[in-house]
């Protein structure tokens, strides 16, 4: 028999139900009408009960059991909620009783403690409290006919009938049951630091809120902490554009309350644009992904903000030397609550040696007499609404921006050049979760995102102007449910349905040139999953598909069939194996477009998939990992075979002989990843090594295979924190061989037998830059001010030795026919300062 509430509706007929049979008991062969048990208490005792029929001819009772007058008297005043009072030996009056006084003591299902801070509701009223730290309440005033709703976190939350909890000689004592949650098993409690952790299925789980501290960081950073971890890092020193295993940025899912994500940087992706003092958890997933998961195809981040409801307002406020911020839980009623976020930026009218060395990095390739007005914000909002107990549903809402103008003066101009870039993405979403049964649950999310870049330049004294657009909008909804055989086996089923429009805009008035590229791409996706675990746990898992039918409004349509496995086997105490593969597929990438626009910093456009120019991109991967824990040591080491098929030359950002041929081809990651990381209460210290080998292979060029563009063989991690108190310290260093890229013939540099001449290159990607290598510190002090009040004093440097890393090299052709060497170079050392208060 379904036990759970459909929604609210089912909820307000039970309360019809409640007081429509008034106090009428079970009706059955063992139960009277009250009437006539009064009639035969008048014969056997002689006296006589005054009362209005309305009051007595709807009750029946179960006979009491008692044989003494006051005895049975007090029996129907508990079965009936009615009032009988004694106006002599012989006289009684009954009195239909609306309103009374009810107590109780919640403990736990074992009844051996109590539980304070449990919230308790009268239904149709406005009775409401909590128990107090000997886990008791009570109420007066309370409607005979209501329901008590009692509920805590970690316990299943009880309803029942008011009149069951009436004052007598003794409070009832209410015993509330364990609320057992399935969750994915925890394999490391601590994982480089507090806050993150490795889960069973390989995939790693980042806690802002419980996190401690990194090398280079003063306060969290999502995305600069996910580099952290072995085979994640980003070739061109940002934390948004991020490289998964040897793939591009675009290769990522980023979703932020389930919500794909088409910007995720501030500043040109030197600062990530989530805030982590909202973001209860993040993710990674790097292979093994679930078949609820549906593009990329390198890898996914799923960040979520809070679901629970607050019991109290909690907040903080803070700021660092580029931006401040203030963030809040507000409780609103028992059941809803709202979460709120705010960031801005005051590098618009505020100097610090954190925006200049930010503003070096940005705008290196730029005339000397430069200035720049920049700002960001980012806001978020969530509203939490639980329908009842078994229902909750919850809004999210982003908006972040980018805002630039930009005024270079060259020595030869009269007027400066110009340019302003906007960069905006606001996202909503919303979910329901519903727990039919104890064995069916299910969740239906929607979601519709804007992401809109906006770029204007005038040069050549206001002569020349150009306007580009890359607008990208997606809406989205999916249903999931999960079904449990049992203790050890579960069952994921869902339907997703995504459309994306992409517009692309580019108008120059010198010479004159229009263009306006216009796709939608409608996909639908069947997913299925089976999760098993042992009873001893030792054998854990998932295995799952996906089919895709994905058409394109003007090109194409095609079916698309996705595995997935995750298996881990624990073959001696504290020593796993792991098993991982999937297929994976995305219609969404960024092109690398007009190389020297956007003033040389932003110059990806999102495109959708056609069928011809740009196929679906699609990747298969397989991994088979080790893992060895205990309290004080970890051990992990993962080899893995990746690859990738349907990019495209525009894609991958080639800067050589083959930058505009728009060929098709694939690129295959071999790699391995190995870690070791020690830790106690104190302190954690770890060592990573990751080794990829990265190879294009384009058909139609010669060579037709050379090494990828973030084809980066060696990267070393060597790291740890401290804590001395309330006082953490952490110091890093980092250390990654040189990217590829392609010099010019050194014999034969220039070819002047076309028209225009161009460079002459030596092979793509034959020559590497020198080793990358930087060093980082942080530290933080927190100082309690009370009970809930606390101050976080922050320091943090990058790259404290000041090493110039280089970390891209490419080559322009003059108008008198030289060779011009660009350049792109690291960050210098970047001080950072913050202070936080908490409450």
């Amino acid at each position: 028999m379904l036990k759970k509430h459909l929604n609210t509706f089912i909820t307000v007929i039970l309360l019809l139900i409640f007081s429509g049979v008034s106090y009428a008991q079970d009706t059955t062969k063992d139960s009277v009408a009250l009437r006539d048990f009064l009639s035969e208490l008048e014969s056997k005792f002689e006296i006589k009960f005054s009362y209005a029929d309305t009051d007595v001819d709807t009750v029946y009772i179960t006979k009491p059991t008692s044989n003494a007058l006051d005895d049975i008297l007090t029996e129907l005043r508990e079965a009936t909620g009615i009032t009988i009072n004694k106006l002599n030996d012989r006289y009684y009056t009954l009195t239909k009783t609306t309103t009374i006084s009810i107590c109780g003591y919640v403990f736990d299902n074992f009844e051996e403690n109590n539980i304070p801070g449990a919230t308790v509701e009268i239904y149709e009223t406005n009775l409401s409290g909590i128990t107090d730290d000997n886990g008791s309440f009570s109420f007066k005033n309370v409607p005979i006919n209501s329901l008590v709703h009692i509920k805590h976190l970690g316990y299943k939350p009880i309803f029942i009938e008011a009149k069951e909890l009436a004052k007598t000689t003794e409070c009832k004592a209410i015993a509330m049951a364990i609320s057992y949650q399935e969750l994915e098993e925890v394999v490391v409690t601590q994982f480089l630091t507090t806050g993150l952790k490795k889960l069973n299925n390989a995939s790693i789980e980042l806690n802002p809120s419980a996190f401690g501290i990194l090398p280079g960081v003063s306060e969290p950073d999502i995305l600069q902490t996910v580099q952290a971890l072995p085979g994640i890092k980003s070739v061109d020193e940002t934390v948004s554009d991020i490289n998964i295993r040897g793939g591009t940025n675009d290769q990522n899912l980023i979703l932020w309350d389930g919500i794909k994500m088409y910007q995720t940087g501030h500043f040109f992706g030197l600062i990530s644009a989530f805030n982590p003092y909202v973001t209860e958890k993040v993710t990674i997933i790097k292979n093994g992904t679930s078949a609820m998961y549906s593009d990329g195809i390198s890898g996914t981040l799923s960040m979520r903000t809070n679901d629970e409801l607050p019991l109290n307002f909690s907040g903080g406020a803070g700021f660092n030397l580029i931006s401040g911020d203030v963030f809040g839980e507000i409780p609103i009623q028992d059941n809803m609550a709202l979460q709120v976020s705010a960031r801005r930026s005051y590098t618009d009218f505020l100097n610090t040696p954190t925006y200049t060395t930010f503003s070096e990095k940005a705008f290196q390739d730029t005339e000397v007499n430069s200035e720049s007005e920049f700002y960001f914000y980012d806001f978020t909002a969530k509203f939490i609404y639980e329908i009842n107990p078994y229902q909750k549903a919850s809004v999210s809402l982003i908006n972040m921006s980018n805002n630039l103008n930009y005024f270079e003066t060259a020595n030869d101009t009269l007027a400066p050049n110009r340019s302003n870039l906007n960069q905006d993405n606001f996202s909503i979403g919303g979910e329901l979760q519903s727990e039919w049964t104890d064995d069916l649950t299910s969740q239906l999310s929607v979601y519709y995102t804007q992401y809109d870049l906006d770029a204007l330049s005038i040069s050549n004294n206001e002569a020349q102007q150009l306007e580009q657009n890359n607008l990208v909008k997606e809406s989205n909804i999916k249903l999931t449910t999960y079904y449990k055989f049992g203790e050890h086996l579960n069952w994921m089923n869902g339907y997703e349905f995504t459309e994306t429009g992409i517009e692309n805009t580019t108008n120059v008035n010198q010479p004159p040139f229009a263009s306006n590229i216009k796709g939608v791409i409608r996909k639908h996706g069947l997913f299925s999953e089976i999760t098993y675990s042992s009873e001893d746990e030792k054998l854990t898992g998932f295995i799952g598909g996906r089919l895709n039918y994905i058409e394109n409004l003007d090109t194409f349509q095609e079916y698309i069939f996705e595995p997935r496995i995750n298996v881990s086997y624990e073959l001696l105490p504290n020593f796993k194996t792991e098993v991982l593969g999937e297929f994976k597929s995305q219609v969404t990438n960024q092109i690398i477009d007009l190389e020297q626009n956007f003033l040389g910093i932003e110059k990806r456009r999102w495109i959708l998939s056609d069928g011809d120019a740009l196929p679906i991109t699609k990747s298969k991967q397989g991994s088979f990992g080790f893992n060895y824990d205990t309290n004080k040591l970890y051990v992990g080491i993962d080899t893995f075979y990746k690859e990738v098929n349907g990019i495209n030359v525009y894609t991958q950002g080639f800067q050589n002989q083959n930058q505009f041929d728009g060929e098709i081809g694939s690129y295959a990651v071999k790699g391995a990843e190995f870690l070791i990381n020690t830790k106690n209460n104190n302190y954690s210290a770890w060592l990573s090594y990751t080794f990829n080998k990265n190879d294009y292979t384009f058909d139609v060029l010669n060579p037709a295979t050379f090494p990828n563009n973030l084809d980066v063989r060696h990267a070393i991690t060597l790291a740890g924190n401290y804590t001395v108190g309330d006082l953490k310290l952490g110091i890093g260093l980092n250390y990654k061989s040189g990217k590829p890229f392609t010099r010019p013939d050194e014999n034969d540099p220039i070819n002047v037998t076309v028209f225009p001449t161009e460079i002459n290159y030596e092979e793509p990607n034959s020559s590497r830059l020198r080793e990358y290598f930087r060093a980082d510190a942080s530290a933080n002090y927190t100082l309690k001010m009370g009970d809930k009040m606390n101050a976080i004093f922050g320091v943090s440097v990058l790259n404290f030795t000041n090493r110039q890393n280089t970390l891209n090299t490419y080559y322009r052709l003059q108008d008198d026919n030289t060779i011009e060497t660009i350049e792109r170079l690291s960050l210098g050392i970047t001080p950072n300062a913050s202070v936080r208060i908490s409450f």
